[in-house]
């Protein structure tokens, strides 16, 4: 295996599949076989997902909530997605914990890192709700410094693309796709792979990024295996 610690981000928008809100079980039972499947291999696995399918911090302030208190509502929201991805997994029969940056404790553990990373050891997926547990840190944030704490060997961050690129390939059918890519590359560029916490968390601690296509089934596996899969954004990639 090239990694054998991973921490993979998710966002909460790629639970909806098909919808406009909330979760589409399908989407969730795929990602669920994925992190299975990859578990199986004996990679240890910690999961930090988004909560924009249900709420998200920023839209607060859009309807006149206070921000703080609509942060707190976001981590709310990527308890219950991380709840849901429990369910998914032990629905599969792997083991898993889901720790939380709030204290909810009638239905997760309270985040304590040695306990964390004995999880992982144990061979247990260890999944990291409520954000950072502060306001005005995202979830990428979250991912990036929980990932330095159990001392992660990548960032694995799942989306609907297959990497990074110059521009939306969506919008731009002349966009360029990065195969690799330095940290001060990516920043030179003005190129959104994170949002500026997390990417400097990650730049700071030489912790690699892999942006994948995590709705392609496989790609999870590969990636693990140490295929070719995504843009590798790194300290010493060159675009």
């Amino acid at each position: 295996m090239k990694y054998k610690r991973i921490l993979l981000k998710l966002s909460g928008e790629a639970l909806m599949g098909e919808q406009q809100y909330g979760i589409d079980s399908n989407r969730l039972m795929q990602y669920a076989q994925e992190i299975k499947e990859v578990s199986a291999l004996g990679v240890e696995v910690a999961v930090v997902i988004g909560g924009g399918n249900i709420f998200r911090g920023v839209q607060a302030e859009q309807v006149g909530l206070d921000r703080v208190q609509g942060d707190y509502m976001g981590m709310l929201a990527t308890v219950i997605n991380s709840m849901a991805l429990q369910s998914a997994l032990e629905k599969l029969g792997v083991y898993t914990r889901l720790l939380s940056g709030i204290n909810i404790q009638q239905v997760c553990e309270p985040y304590i890192r040695r306990r964390a990373v004995r999880h992982l050891e144990k061979g247990r997926v260890v999944i990291f709700g409520a954000g950072t547990g502060n306001p005005y840190f995202t979830t990428d944030s979250a991912a990036s410094l929980r990932a330095i704490e159990i001392e992660a060997d990548v960032v694995l961050k799942g989306t609907r693309v297959d990497g990074i690129y110059s521009a939306d390939p969506e919008k731009d059918p002349d966009a360029i796709f990065y195969s690799d890519i330095s940290f001060k590359d990516v920043f030179d560029k003005g190129l959104n792979v994170m949002d500026m916490t997390a990417f400097t968390l990650c730049k700071e601690n030489d912790l690699s990024i892999i942006v994948f296509d995590m709705n392609t089934p496989g790609n999870l596996k590969r990636i693990v295996q140490g295929d070719k899969v995504g843009t590798l954004v790194s300290m010493t990639a060159e675009a």
